[in-house]
């Protein structure tokens, strides 16, 4: 196997042999065949909406922090984590239809990237998914050479 991600090696046993529950073969099958699918279209339909978000979101900025500097700083710390993660997924693309494991890895750090995002907007709903995905991903790595 080749070198370990970031906090991979501690992360894999909670959410594999002492996650709560292992997802079906099936599913998992299913996932890695039409997961790379799914995140394309997802991204093709998100293109405008991540434009706006840029734009608006770049130019509203500053009003951010008329609600505080802690308001202003969460905004721009949680857009900035939004947009690295938006590349992680592009990234990720070409592996996960190969599946190779660079695809996995990108996939992998998009998702934590994800949690942190939705720990810093106080998203229980958000960082909820983003462990289940989390878990999602680590029960199909295997899929991943």
């Amino acid at each position: 196997m080749a070198q370990p991600a970031v906090l991979e090696a501690e992360l894999a046993p909670y959410f594999t042999t002492k996650a709560p529950f292992q997802f079906p073969i099936n599913f998992r099958e299913g996932f890695v065949k039409f997961w790379p699918i799914v995140t394309l279209v997802l991204l093709i339909l998100a293109a405008p909406g991540i434009l706006l978000f840029l734009g608006i979101g770049t130019a509203l900025m500053p009003a951010t922090f008329m609600g505080g500097a802690s308001v202003g700083f969460g905004y721009t710390i949680a857009m900035i984590l939004s947009i690295a993660g938006l590349v992680l997924s592009i990234l990720a693309l070409p592996g996960l239809f190969n599946r190779k494991r660079s695809g996995w890895v990108y996939s992998y750090y998009a998702q934590l990237i994800s949690i942190v995002t939705s720990i810093f907007s106080f998203s229980i709903l958000g960082i909820l998914l983003g462990l289940l995905f989390l878990m999602l991903l680590f029960q199909v790595r295997d899929y991943y050479n």
